[in-house]
């Protein structure tokens, strides 16, 4: 590493074994979990490597100010933090780990599934009430349902994988790559739309996925269909969805992520919106936890410093 620069400089949060792993390999580490722009721009400016989970947004501005960054490892899944382009252009190596919570996320999406499904939410809160409505909240089984899977990366065939043992027909869809699988079978777009029961959403957000669950796709999914969305809030038109529940396009809808996570930051529309939904029992929503397990937490540190190992063996900067 350069002579001048600071070492691998971690500025989030990171399970123990992250930091240790890359000290067993006598690398140099900077453990910063309380990291503040601010007050340790110093430290960031003079980094080839940062590790980041989601403390900072890496845009083109920050990332032209800082000439010697070799390298971003972030610990997740997804880069949307990371000006992917600009840092290309700036020949930045990108790291993540999404095999490191594709586990987590495709367990969370089943559970969601099956609250939505088994009526679980509901009827929990009509118990807590005093209210034992069995048929009100008679549920519908997966076994005979067609399941689509939009985005069959790491998440989406693990999903595809957990949902083999309850004998539904599962069909996936990837823009950028040939979907394989004995779990799932690949299908054009507009025909997973047309038949699927349930969709999945598994893919990154990206300018081309900004937005693209809206109203013109949910018009060609079929009516009652049951929308999941355990990727990024940014997918998905919640205002387009709310308009699908109350059409009866869409008959249930689970999500672990939303547009805006900043509560404290919404409009008067956002908090209406939210208000809407959050009263349908069609609708259960989770706090952007679905990849955020116990397991997940050591897996995404050990596969993160696994790849940081590798690359700085490879680039031979340390």
């Amino acid at each position: 590493m350069n002579s001048n620069s600071e070492s691998i400089l971690v500025i989030d949060d990171f399970h123990p074994c992250f930091v240790q792993n890359l000290l067993d390999q006598g690398l140099s580490v900077n453990y910063k979990p309380d990291f503040n722009i601010s007050a340790d721009f110093k430290h960031l400016q003079s980094a080839e490597i940062v590790a980041v989970r989601s403390k900072i947004n890496f845009t083109s501005t920050l990332l032209a100010d800082l000439p010697n960054l070799k390298c971003i490892a972030r610990g997740g899944a997804g880069m949307d933090n990371i000006d992917e382009v600009f840092a290309a252009a700036q020949h930045i190596t990108l790291l993540n780990a999404p095999e490191g919570n594709r586990d987590a996320v495709a367990e969370h999406a089943i559970g969601l599934l099956l609250n939505l499904n088994h009526k679980i939410s509901q009827s929990f809160d009509e118990v807590k009430n005093g209210h034992w409505n069995r048929e009100a909240n008679r549920g519908s089984e997966i076994g005979s349902k067609t399941i689509g899977i939009i985005g069959f990366g790491n998440a989406g065939s693990a999903f595809a994988k957990k949902l083999s043992g309850f004998d539904a027909n599962v069909v996936a869809y990837d823009k950028y790559k040939v979907v394989e699988s004995p779990n799932a079978k690949a299908i054009a777009l507009d025909q997973l739309l047309q038949t699927a029961d349930i969709i999945s959403f598994h893919v990154p957000l990206t300018q081309e996925t900004k937005a693209m669950v809206n109203k013109d796709l949910i018009a060609k999914m079929k009516t009652g269909v049951c929308i999941l969305n355990t990727a990024r809030g940014g997918i998905c038109s919640l205002e387009d969805v709310h308009l699908g529940i109350i059409s009866g396009k869409i008959k249930s809808f689970g999500t672990d992520v939303l547009e805006n996570e900043n509560l404290a930051s919404w409009t008067d529309n956002e908090r209406v919106l939210f208000a809407n939904l959050t009263a349908s029992n069609q609708v259960v929503i989770t706090p952007h936890v679905a990849g955020w397990t116990t397991e997940s937490y050591k897996k995404i540190a050990d596969v993160l410093a696994h790849k940081i190992i590798e690359y700085t063996t490879k680039a031979k900067i340390i």
